[in-house]
């Protein structure tokens, strides 16, 4: 993945796909801890980052070497994630969620979340410059909810942070081409490009050799970082 240009790698050991089965903490310790451990020993300056909803995970993983903590449930009740990244000083993703996809107005009510979630992080003492926002694609929401998502993601550009974006072979994909997962990735890639252009900032991807060059190509159209360079005996 580093290979293919990948900037963070995200190691998580509990599934969070809808019916997912729980995993309780000593066996996601078991399957998370020695592999962030061997990858900070193979690739010592590669940022990691850890998946997991449970502190005391996310701590041994911190330990273990991850720099960041990915949390799916940010806005919710249990602050122990945040309280763990003000203690650890590292950077905190906060993630909408919710139990049941059920909304009067998605946009409004995910934006009002997220900022209730980020207001937290900062009273706990996260600091402003370690937040990063994720709106859940695929959690608490339905394959609608997930594309006006898209369609209104340049709006969460109001809260002020960098805005992560997991949309990969997601199942919304998949209902609206009806195909499987290994068949999603052309779609992705359709999500990543179009995500960088209504603001999103890190994509989180399994493909990360297609999805790196589709996001340098619209990083070079949206937001102009790519220098070309002159041709030999003139200007290109």
């Amino acid at each position: 993945m580093v290979a293919d240009g990948a900037d963070i790698l995200d190691v998580g050991g509990e599934s969070t796909r809808p019916g997912h089965q729980p995993v309780p903490a000593n066996e996601e310790l078991r399957r998370v801890v020695p592999v962030i451990a061997a990858i900070r020993a193979a690739l010592p300056e590669a940022p990691i980052s850890v998946d997991t909803t449970k502190a005391p995970v996310a701590e041994a993983a911190v330990v273990a070497g991850a720099n960041l903590i990915n949390d799916v449930w940010g806005v919710g009740v249990d602050d122990s994630l945040a309280r763990l990244a003000a203690a650890r000083g590292v950077p905190l993703v906060v993630m909408h969620n919710r139990e049941e996809p059920r909304y009067r107005d998605l946009m409004v009510e995910v934006i009002d979340d997220l900022r209730a979630a980020l207001d937290r992080a900062l009273r706990l003492g996260v600091r402003w410059d370690d937040l990063i926002v994720d709106p859940g694609f695929g959690f608490g929401k339905t394959p609608d909810h997930n594309l006006e998502l898209l369609r209104e993601l340049e709006s969460l550009r109001v809260l002020g942070r960098p805005i992560l974006l997991g949309t990969s072979r997601k199942s919304t994909l998949g209902r609206v081409l009806d195909l499987g997962p290994d068949e999603r990735l052309e779609a992705t890639l359709a999500t990543t490009a179009l995500g960088i252009a209504a603001g999103a900032d890190i994509v989180r991807v399994h493909d990360v050799r297609d999805n790196v060059r589709a996001a340098r190509i619209a990083d070079a159209i949206i937001r102009a970082n790519w220098r070309s360079e002159p041709a030999e005996g003139g200007p290109s």
